[in-house]
């Protein structure tokens, strides 16, 4: 199920609300992820291209928590550092799709007609193919360097958030008290700021949080398909992706990035959910 069904889905039988602890273990992963990504260089004393070949894949001990890769690089800084590269190119992906789809959902909410019309037949030729499947299109066309693939995401999950945004500019504008503010000689621009966006900001922001998770997911499994950053730069899929070969002998190389990347996508994923449940109660 997409993340637009999810938000949008509407049942009769009451849903269950996330755990106040579920959320505060959330809030702390993303917390320490912050904190790994502002100072990496002072959560550990080895520094993430430091090559000691008398180290080489050592598994998890006192010196060396996570391990060492083949080249004796010391795998918990490697991945504190890639921290930075996953948690940036997955929040400017969210940006840029955020961005994107508000702009289209609320141009084609509000003028409707034709420009209704056409952007969403655009949109609805973006929504069935997999969003993992078209940011590997769009890297194909446009590069790998973290900026572009952060553009490549993004341009995957467009289609999801101007879904949402335009569903909900309809039923806002629908409501009674716009309609009157309409007839009372009320401007497009003075609906939109006045009625329109703080009706429809508490599920796009819900939506963003999950799609931050997304964003993340598709990043590290392009970087773990060979299509992330280049050497020396890594982030957590290109490190999962290059323990693979040793998966036998040094089970840390690959397991430890993965959980990084699996704990940082659930906490995101739990906060959308705890916004989804606060929204439900107003």
């Amino acid at each position: 199920m997409s993340l637009l069904a999810v938000l949008q889905r509407r049942t009769g039988r009451p849903r269950r609300r996330m755990p106040g602890a579920a959320v505060l273990a959330a809030v702390l992963v993303l917390l320490v992820a912050l904190v790994c990504v502002a100072i990496p260089g002072r959560l550990t004393p080895w520094a993430p291209d430091a090559v000691l070949p008398a180290a080489g894949l050592l598994p998890p001990g006192r010196n060396h928590l996570l391990g060492t890769d083949e080249l004796g690089r010391d795998l918990l800084s490697r991945v504190i550092h890639g921290s930075r590269l996953s948690l940036l190119i997955g929040a400017a992906a969210t940006a840029l799709a955020l961005l994107a789809g508000v702009v289209v959902g609320l141009v084609a909410g509000l003028f409707g007609g034709v420009v209704d019309a056409i952007l969403m037949r655009l949109i609805d030729v973006m929504l069935p193919f997999p969003a993992l499947l078209l940011a590997l299109g769009a890297v194909a066309v446009l590069g790998t360097s973290p900026s572009r693939l952060a553009v490549a995401v993004g341009i995957s999950n467009i289609a999801t958030f101007a879904r949402l945004v335009r569903g909900d500019v309809l039923r806002v504008r629908g409501r009674p008290y716009v309609t009157a503010a309409t007839v009372n000689g009320v401007r497009p621009t003075g609906l939109l700021l006045r009625y329109i966006l703080p009706n429809i900001a508490g599920p796009v922001l819900s939506l963003a949080a999950l799609g931050f998770g997304v964003a993340m997911l598709e990043s590290s499994s392009l970087g773990f398909l060979g299509f992330g950053p280049r050497p020396p730069e890594a982030d957590w899929g290109m490190l999962a992706a290059a323990g693979r070969a040793n998966m036998a002998d040094a089970w840390w190389l690959s397991t430890f990035p993965g959980l990084a990347v699996t704990v940082t996508v659930l906490a995101t994923t739990v906060l959308g959910r705890a916004v989804q449940d606060r929204l439900a109660v107003q």
